[in-house]
C-alpha cells in the first residue's frame, strides 16, 4: 500500500471517528433524557468556562437545593432575554411557593432579580464538557452548517471522480494495448 493511500485511509478513519464522537455528544444526552446548554459568558468561570457544553438532568423542582446550578430564563423585566446558567444562591418560601435567587460563580454579587419556576421540572447541571460548546454554538450558524455538509460531500465527489478517472485511464490503456 502506498504512503498516499495509507494517509488517505488514516484521514478517513479520523474523520469518521470525529463524526461519530460529535454525533454521540449531540444525540446521546438526549437519548438519556438530558438537556444541553452552551455557556456563552464568563459568569460561571471556574466551574463552567465560556464555551463549555453543560449537560443537565431534568429533575422535579422540589429536588432543587441551594448550591445547584440551573439553566433558566430570567423574569421578563430582569433585563436578560436569554437562558442563564447560574448557581442557586438562596431559596425563600412564601405562600406562593419557592422564590429563587441565583449567582454566577465568577460574579461578585447575586443576580438582582428573584424568580419562580413555572414548571414542575427544571434543568439542573450535571456535567460540563469544556470547549465543545463552541462547536455546537458554531453549528447554530447556517453558513457553518452548510459547510459541515458541503465539505464532506465535495470530498466524496472528488474521490469518486478521481477513482472514475483512474478507471477510465486503465480501460483506455487496455484498449490501446
Amino acid at each position: 500500500m502506498t504512503t498516499l493511500k495509507r494517509a488517505g485511509r488514516l484521514a478517513s478513519g479520523a474523520a469518521l471517528l470525529a463524526g461519530i464522537a460529535a454525533a454521540a455528544l449531540v444525540l446521546l444526552p438526549s437519548a438519556l433524557g438530558m438537556q444541553r446548554y452552551v455557556i456563552v459568558s464568563g459568569s460561571m468561570t471556574g466551574t463552567y468556562d465560556e464555551g463549555t457544553l453543560v449537560l443537565s438532568e431534568v429533575v422535579p423542582v422540589e429536588q432543587l437545593r441551594v448550591g445547584d446550578v440551573i439553566t433558566y430564563r430570567p423574569p421578563a423585566d430582569a433585563g436578560p432575554d436569554h437562558l442563564i446558567t447560574h448557581r442557586i444562591a438562596s431559596i425563600e418560601r412564601d405562600a406562593a411557593g419557592p422564590l429563587y435567587r441565583t449567582k454566577g460563580d465568577a460574579n461578585e454579587v447575586a443576580d438582582p432579580w428573584t424568580f419562580r419556576l413555572d414548571g414542575e421540572t427544571q434543568a439542573r447541571a450535571r456535567w460540563g464538557v469544556p470547549k465543545v460548546g463552541h462547536l455546537l454554538d458554531a453549528l447554530g450558524r447556517r453558513d457553518v452548517r452548510m459547510g459541515a455538509i458541503a465539505l464532506p460531500a465535495l470530498l466524496i465527489c472528488l474521490v469518486s471522480v478521481g477513482a472514475l478517472w483512474r478507471r477510465l485511464g486503465v480501460e483506455a490503456a487496455k484498449a490501446t494495448a
